[in-house]
């Protein structure tokens, strides 16, 4: 399986969770990942888990409100253990669309890599703020997280936003409603819905049964949780060797 949504690090003062690399590890080993996405505002952190944690790799948390993080993004995505860019407009404070966040689209569009956007809350994750920034930049994939989180107007906003934007995918972790995920898959199609955890803020173990309780057939559970995070990131449905660091 192929988890692509994970965080790193401690989160004790505002959520009073943590997961450091040996926690990390363990919940791998636990959860059969083979595979993680994990990010962390400090992306030297984040370096220094994906270096040392096979089948580990990273995405660069961008803050266009901080001077220089287009060429921080730009020095991270070098790495080879990099493979595309997190935003959380929520937690940062700027609207998806805003025109600081369209050099890094450009960036991303020029190495096709993907980003990942929190999705979900008011006033700067709502689905349709992020499509104005997807649509603007059509050959960069766009993953909505949480596909519209907790609220069943953005979780609809979320799928529809999917169907009216092909380079839009949908990431399942903490969007509670089972059935909304073999929803998205028979509107959008079977590759663009990620399986996600979100760990340590949820676990792996219930997304994944999340996932498998959707309704989906056995082949489709089995693109959502490994080929379909594999083919966006990878560029193909088989296993990424490791990459040497």
């Amino acid at each position: 399986m192929f988890d692509a949504h994970m965080h790193v690090g401690d989160f004790g003062a505002m959520f009073g969770v943590s997961l450091d690399r040996s926690g990390l590890v363990e919940l791998m080993k636990s959860c059969g990942l083979e595979s993680v996405v994990v990010f962390h505002p400090d992306n030297a952190y984040t370096k220094q888990v994906v270096e040392s944690t096979p089948g580990a790799y990273g995405l660069v948390w961008s803050n266009p409100r901080v001077p220089g993080y287009l060429d921080e993004a730009r020095e991270y995505l070098d790495h080879p253990r990099f493979l595309g860019v997190k935003l959380h407009p929520l937690l940062d404070g700027y609207h998806p669309n805003d025109p600081s966040v369209h050099p890094l689209m450009e960036l991303l569009a020029g190495r096709r890599l993907p980003v990942l956007i929190h999705s979900g809350h008011p006033i700067f994750t709502l689905p349709w703020s992020i499509e104005e920034l997807a649509a603007g930049f059509p050959e960069t994939p766009v993953i909505l997280g949480h596909m519209g989180h907790g609220n069943i107007i953005y979780i609809n906003a979320a799928i529809d936003v999917a169907v009216r934007r092909p380079n839009v995918y949908l990431e399942t972790s903490g969007m509670p409603m089972h059935t909304k995920i073999r929803e998205a898959v028979e509107r959008v199609g079977p590759t663009r819905v990620l399986y996600g955890s979100d760990a340590p803020f949820h676990h792996p173990q219930v997304e994944i049964l999340k996932v498998r309780l959707s309704g989906l057939p056995a082949e489709l559970v089995d693109r959502v949780l490994d080929a379909n995070a594999r083919l966006l990131f990878f560029g193909g449905e088989g296993r990424m060797q490791p990459v040497a660091t």
